[in-house]
Order: C-alpha cells, then sequence, then structure tokens
C-alpha cells in the first residue's frame, strides 16, 4: 500500500535562456507553480504521511522567488532544468518521485528518475 502526496506552490522570477535564438534569449519573467510528488508508504499515528506544512516550508525554502534564475545557478534556468534542480534539492529531504514546473499555464516540464 502506498501514497503519493503532492504540493504546490508559486514563485515569480525573471530569467533569459543562454544558447536559445528565439523570444526567450530575451529578459523576461514568469510566475511559476511547482507541484511536488512524494511517495510514502507508512502513516503515522494521526494518519498522514508527511505533514503538509512541512513539506511546503521545505518547498519555499528551495524556490527562488524574485530573483533572476540567470544569478542564482550555474545551469541554463529552463523549466526542464529548474524541475531537475528542485528534485534533487527537495529528494535531500523526502522520498520525492517527481517535480513539475509550470512557466505560464499551459507549458510545464516535470523531472522524474527512471
Amino acid at each position: 500500500m502506498s501514497w503519493k502526496l503532492k504540493v504546490r506552490d508559486k514563485f515569480s522570477a525573471a530569467h533569459y535562456l543562454r544558447e536559445y535564438q528565439g523570444k526567450c534569449e530575451k529578459l523576461h519573467g514568469h510566475t511559476f507553480q511547482v507541484e511536488v510528488e512524494i511517495a510514502v508508504r507508512e502513516l503515522d499515528q494521526t494518519g498522514l504521511g508527511i505533514d503538509f506544512i512541512e513539506i511546503k516550508k521545505k518547498l519555499a525554502d528551495v524556490l527562488p522567488d524574485h530573483k533572476l534564475l540567470n544569478e542564482v545557478y550555474d545551469f541554463n534556468p529552463s523549466a526542464e532544468n529548474l524541475a531537475r534542480e528542485i528534485y534533487h534539492r527537495l529528494k535531500e529531504s523526502y522520498p520525492v518521485t517527481a517535480v513539475t514546473v509550470w512557466e505560464s499555464e499551459d507549458a510545464a516540464a516535470t523531472y522524474t528518475e527512471d
């Protein structure tokens, strides 16, 4: 028996894509939405896998709100790379199975370890 817990949060940030030809090569911003999926196999005595409040606090600590992402990271800050980075940062604390980064309401990238 297992459960998949999901939490979401948002952050606003600017970025530009190096070595990209098109409008995204110029500085622009998004309100990114991040969804984290965590697998649990057991519940505690109160019936919780991991308290959502705890997960949300950790996620908020990881998100680079109101930053220029190119100054925060040494990689090209695409949605794909952001999903991988957030995944690995949260994996240090939780059994994360997937992280999805939405850069708009209709465009997202999900990172998992296969």
